[in-house]
C-alpha cells in the first residue's frame, strides 16, 4: 500500500534524525511551520509527531515543541547517503582494492604495483634512517612534523612559483588526514560542499562522514563547467570545493588557465575556499597551472602526500595554507592525533626523497607510464572501450564503454573472476556515468585481463 501523509512526514523526519541533519537535543519544526512547508494539515503533521514520540525518536516538552532524543542508534557511515549496489559504493571499491589477494587483478584500484615503486630508494633510506639517534624509535612526533621534510618542500614549491616557507606547511599522517583536518577546520554538519562530477571517490566517502551535503558540477577537459560552477554558488553557497587541479581523478583532465582564473574570481566574489589536492604532482614531467600559485594560499589549500610515486606503506600527507589556518590545523591534529605524523615514517621520507635514486625513478617512471598509457589505449580499443581523454601523466584512463554497457554490471562479472574494477558511478554525485570505467594501465599487464573484459562485453552487449 503506498504510504499516507503522516507515513511520508515520519520517513521525512527520520531520515533528518539518521543523517545527522538534526542532531541530539534539537528542536524541530513547529507542527504548523512543517505543515506550510510539506503542504499537509497541522493534524497530519501532529500525528506523525506523536508516533516517533511513542517510537522514542523524539519527545514532547510542554509549552516549547517536540525535540530529537538523546539516546538514537549509531549510524554507518553507509546509510548517510542514498543506499547504493555495492559495485557503485566507494567503500565497496577501496575495501576491495585493499583487501584482495595476490592472485587478484586489480585494474580498479588507485595504486602502482610494487615492481614500478622505487623500491632500492626505500631500502637503502631505511638503511640511512636506522643509524639515527634511538630519540627517533621512541618519541612522539612534533606538533607541525619534520622540519627537514618541510624545508624540501618548501623548495620544491618554491620552484613552482608558490612561495611558502616552511612553517606554512603541516605534515600529517596521510593526504586523507590532511583533507579530513581542512573538513574538520572548515566544516560543521549540515554544510554544503561542492566537488566535480566525476571526482575520486573517497571524496565522497570522507565528506559523508562529516555529514554535509554534497553538490556537484560537470567536470570537462579544462576544468569544471564554470557556468554551473556559478549557478551552484550562488544557489547552494557551498563552503568549500574539493578538485585536483592537474591529472584530474578520475578524468585525468587538468585546468585550463582561462578556467583557473574564472574559478578564482568566483571563489573570491562567492567566500569560497578551495581545497587543492596534488597528489599527482610528481607524475608530470613539465608542471601544468596550478590554483595555489595563481592564488597565493589567499583562498585555496594544497595538499599532497608521498603514496603514489614513493610508498604506500610509509604514510605521510600535507598541507600548505596561510600560516593563520596552520596554526589552527595544528591544535586539530594535536587533538586528533595527540601530535604531528610518525617522526621515524618523515624522516624515512626525507631520506627517501633526498635520494638522486629518485629523482632518477622519477624521470624513467613518467616515460614508462606515457608507454603504458599509449599500449594499453591501443588494446582497449580494440575492445570497443575509448578513453575520454589522453592525460598528460599518472596512470588513469577513464574510458567510456561500448554503447549500451552498464560498467556496474561489468564490474560484477569481473568480480565472479577475481577481476576489481572501479565502475563510473563510484566516482558520481549524480550517478550519471554508468557508462564510464576508470583503469589503472599500470595494473593491466595480464592477457587474461583482457580475454575477460572481451568475454563479458559480449555477454551484456
Amino acid at each position: 500500500m503506498p504510504e499516507t501523509r503522516a507515513e511520508k512526514i515520519v520517513t521525512s523526519i527520520e531520515t533528518l534524525i539518521s543523517s545527522r541533519v538534526l542532531q541530539e537535543g534539537e528542536r524541530l519544526p513547529s507542527i504548523r511551520g512543517y505543515a506550510g512547508k510539506m503542504k499537509v494539515s497541522p493534524s497530519t503533521v501532529a500525528e506523525a509527531y506523536d508516533r516517533l514520540v511513542a517510537e522514542g525518536r523524539i519527545y514532547a516538552r510542554r509549552g516549547s515543541g517536540f525535540y530529537v532524543s538523546n539516546h538514537i542508534e549509531p549510524v554507518p557511515l553507509t546509510h548517510l547517503g542514498p543506499e547504493l549496489d555495492r559495485e557503485i559504493d566507494p567503500f565497496w571499491v577501496s575495501r576491495q582494492s585493499l583487501d584482495a589477494d595476490e592472485r587478484s587483478l586489480k585494474p580498479g584500484c588507485g595504486w602502482l604495483p610494487a615492481n614500478q615503486m622505487p623500491v632500492e630508494v626505500m631500502k637503502r633510506a631505511l638503511r640511512k634512517t636506522g643509524r639515527s639517534e634511538e630519540a627517533l624509535f621512541a618519541d612522539y612526533g612534533s606538533t607541525q612534523g619534520s622540519t627537514n621534510l618541510r624545508r624540501s618542500l618548501s623548495r620544491r614549491y618554491i620552484e613552482e612559483g608558490l612561495s611558502v616557507s616552511p612553517e606554512q606547511i603541516l605534515l600529517t599522517s596521510s593526504g586523507t588526514q590532511a583533507v579530513d583536518l581542512v573538513c574538520r577546520f572548515l566544516l560543521q554538519a549540515g554544510d554544503t560542499v561542492l566537488v566535480d562530477d566525476p571526482c575520486y571517490f573517497n571524496f565522497q566517502a570522507l565528506l559523508r562522514a562529516h555529514k554535509v551535503s554534497l553538490i556537484s558540477v560537470p567536470m570537462g577537459p579544462e576544468g569544471p563547467d564554470v557556468t554551473l560552477f556559478e549557478k551552484a554558488l550562488k544557489t547552494y553557497k557551498p563552503k568549500l570545493y574539493i578538485t585536483n587541479s592537474a591529472i584530474h581523478n578520475p578524468t585525468g583532465a587538468s585546468l585550463s588557465p582561462k578556467v583557473a582564473h574564472r574559478l578564482l574570481n568566483l571563489a573570491e566574489t562567492h567566500n569560497l575556499v578551495i581545497i587543492e589536492d596534488d597528489i599527482f604532482a610528481d607524475f608530470e614531467e613539465d608542471p601544468s597551472l596550478r590554483l595555489a600559485v595563481l592564488d597565493g594560499l589567499d583562498r585555496v589549500i594544497r595538499i599532497g602526500s608521498f603514496s603514489k610515486t614513493l610508498s604506500a606503506s610509509v604514510r605521510c600527507g600535507h598541507i600548505a595554507a596561510k600560516a593563520g589556518w596552520i596554526d589552527a590545523l595544528i591544535d586539530l591534529q594535536v587533538a586528533t592525533s595527540f601530535g604531528g605524523p610518525s617522526p621515524l615514517a618523515t624522516e624515512l621520507i626525507y631520506n627517501a626523497i633526498s635520494d638522486s635514486g629518485y629523482r632518477r625513478h622519477l624521470g624513467s617512471l613518467r616515460q614508462g607510464l606515457a608507454r603504458q598509457r599509449r599500449e594499453i589505449a591501443g588494446r582497449l580499443a580494440d575492445l570497443a572501450i575509448k578513453p575520454w581523454l589522453m592525460p598528460r601523466g599518472g596512470f588513469y584512463l577513464w574510458c567510456r564503454l561500448p554503447e549500451g554497457i552498464c560498467s556496474a554490471d561489468l564490474a560484477r562479472l569481473a568480480l565472479e573472476e577475481n577481476v576489481i574494477l572501479a565502475p563510473g558511478n563510484v566516482f558520481s554525485v549524480s550517478r550519471n556515468v554508468s557508462h564510464f570505467m576508470r583503469f589503472n594501465t599500470s595494473q593491466m599487464k595480464a592477457p587474461k585481463l583482457y580475454e575477460m573484459l572481451e568475454r563479458n562485453l559480449k555477454k551484456l552487449s
